[in-house]
């Protein structure tokens, strides 16, 4: 497990907020976890059942996915470069994945401005064809907030740790944070993309306090039900085709080859009876 956890570290870490990944990692047996790290002005080091997992890894930057199995993970945070886990400056938390999922860890600031963890699952169902899906995460040491998209409020009182997540047509979206109940942005206006088949996850997080309010933004690829039914996307139709097409070819190039044979076959038979005769 620790050897699984390690070769996903080097396949893709220290990624910035903002990149798009699919969701093709998981299976019936495993799920996916994203890491980000919200807490300013401290990197640090994460460990994962004892190992060191993602080393000096600073505040904003996001992770993953890491393909694990399902199952229990303790979690633990120390300053960076330390020996082990032995002394952490956050945690052991554990963990819990279930297959068939994709999880997003924070670790970030309470309201009160307290390191925490969190894990969030992500929606990862499929959209309807010409929809993106908006998730806003409420992970910084700040009071109840409301998302403003183009000045309206879209979501009111939002308090850290919760969430919000909207089914909206593909666009541009220019979207803000604001204290709850005022239209004065303490965060943004920000243009965020709403993409057909993709899951968007703003995260606002920082202090208030510090004066070091951030956004953070991650993507995940989930497709969409194309009209009449029909799944796309990178576990859909899209995919189901691509397989179609490959097995065709496959199928085409035996019977060429196939025929090909028979030919040469014929030819030798040919010349054969010739030299008889």
């Amino acid at each position: 497990m620790r050897k699984t956890i390690a070769a996903g570290v080097v396949v893709g870490f220290a990624l910035a907020a903002g990149f798009v990944m699919p969701a093709q990692a998981i299976s019936a047996t495993s799920a996916d976890l994203y890491v980000l790290h919200a807490i300013p002005d401290t990197p640090v080091d994460v460990y994962v059942n004892g190992a060191l997992t993602l080393d000096d890894f600073q505040p904003g930057d996001l992770a993953g996915p890491l393909d694990l199995p399902a199952g229990d993970y303790e979690v633990a945070l120390t300053a960076p470069d330390a020996a082990d886990d032995s002394a952490p400056i956050l945690g052991p938390a554990t963990i819990t994945l279930a297959a068939g999922a994709s999880y997003t860890a924070t670790a970030n600031l309470d309201e009160a401005g307290a390191p925490a963890l969190n894990l969030f699952t992500n929606d990862i169902a499929t959209t309807n064809a010409g929809e993106g899906r908006l998730t806003v995460r409420h992970i910084a040491a700040a009071p109840a907030v409301d998302i403003l998209a183009g000045g309206t409020a879209v979501v009111s009182s939002l308090v850290n740790p919760d969430q919000a997540t909207l089914n909206l047509p593909v666009g541009t979206v220019s979207a803000s944070v604001a204290l709850a109940g005022t239209t004065d942005p303490v965060l943004g206006p920000t243009d965020v993309a709403v993409q057909d088949g993709v899951l968007t996850i703003v995260y606002a997080w920082g202090s208030a306090e510090g004066e070091n309010l951030a956004l953070a933004v991650q993507t995940i690829t989930v497709g969409n039900t194309a009209p009449g039914g029909v799944p796309s996307g990178t576990a859909g139709y899209a995919a189901e085709r691509d397989a179609m097409t490959q097995a065709l070819w496959i199928s085409g190039f035996a019977l060429a080859l196939a025929a090909a044979s028979v030919a040469v076959i014929m030819v030798r038979r040919t010349r054969a009876a010739k030299i008889e005769r």
